[in-house]
């Protein structure tokens, strides 16, 4: 929901990613990319992420840093039943806070768990929340993530992600949404430096990614201008485009 107080108002939020496996590149994380796009669907911005290890002290040290200069932090991995997700009781003693287990939260795996040989401690360890915190549902295998002051704790699997944000969809205050533009061209990206920062600086409010590639045996880039102002976006798109196609480069519309 956005700020009555303040429209123009720029939210941010940063994510930590946590795991061990990550950082070995066992896994591939995929949750900055859909946690980001989330993000900006509810008019907040992805300003930082990190990766940490599974190390109390690291995570705590994250934590911290990230949560006091932004408005909301995301943290995804380390909250499963074994010994080696501690992610928990790293961000309750960052926090200052003892770790408790929750009776919803036990009472939602209890039930889960009923016809699957029942909740063990280890599965109990999934229950543990640091005390004060509330519950973020999670309808896909009922362990829940956590939310306590700005802290967001979710789980590190991608599709359990996805419906702990489904669950926190329109609940969180942001601003306006950033809205996108995108056109690709065959050229350097350094041959059209110039354009690029002339086009940004003649529309304030304006911002353009230019991100490079090469195929088929060829140079180009696509062009992204963002703007919380969709016809502002699409103005600067417009005239990027005509001044490139205007130097005699081949260009597009949309993503090449």
């Amino acid at each position: 929901m956005a700020s009555a107080s303040d429209p123009n108002r720029i939210w941010t939020a940063a994510i930590v990613v946590i795991g061990d496996e990550i950082l070995s590149g066992r896994t591939q994380d995929r949750n900055v990319a859909q946690i980001a796009t989330w993000l900006n669907a509810q008019g907040i911005r992805l300003s930082e992420a990190r990766v940490v290890a599974d190390d109390a002290q690291a995570i705590a040290e994250a934590v911290n840093i990230l949560r006091a200069r932004n408005d909301y932090l995301f943290t995804t991995g380390g909250i499963g039943p074994t010994h080696d997700d501690i992610t928990v009781d790293a961000i309750a003693a960052a926090l200052g806070v003892a770790v408790v287990v929750h009776p919803k939260a036990r009472a939602v795996l209890d039930a889960y768990y009923a016809d699957k040989g029942g909740l063990t401690d280890a599965r109990l360890r999934m229950a543990r929340v640091p005390e004060g915190a509330t519950l973020i549902e999670n309808r896909m295998s009922g362990a829940p993530g956590m939310h306590i002051a700005n802290v967001f704790i979710m789980a590190g699997v991608p599709h359990i992600t996805a419906q702990m944000l489904d669950a926190l969809t329109g609940s969180l205050e942001g601003g306006a949404p950033l809205i996108s533009v995108t056109l690709g061209a065959w050229v350097p990206e350094s041959e059209v430096a110039d354009i690029l920062r002339t086009a940004e600086r003649d529309h304030p409010g304006c911002a353009i990614g230019s991100y490079p590639f090469f195929r088929e045996g060829k140079v180009g880039a696509n062009f992204v201008v963002r703007s919380t102002d969709g016809a502002q976006a699409q103005a600067c798109a417009d005239e990027l485009l005509a001044t490139i196609k205007g130097e005699g480069i081949k260009a597009q519309a949309g993503e090449i």
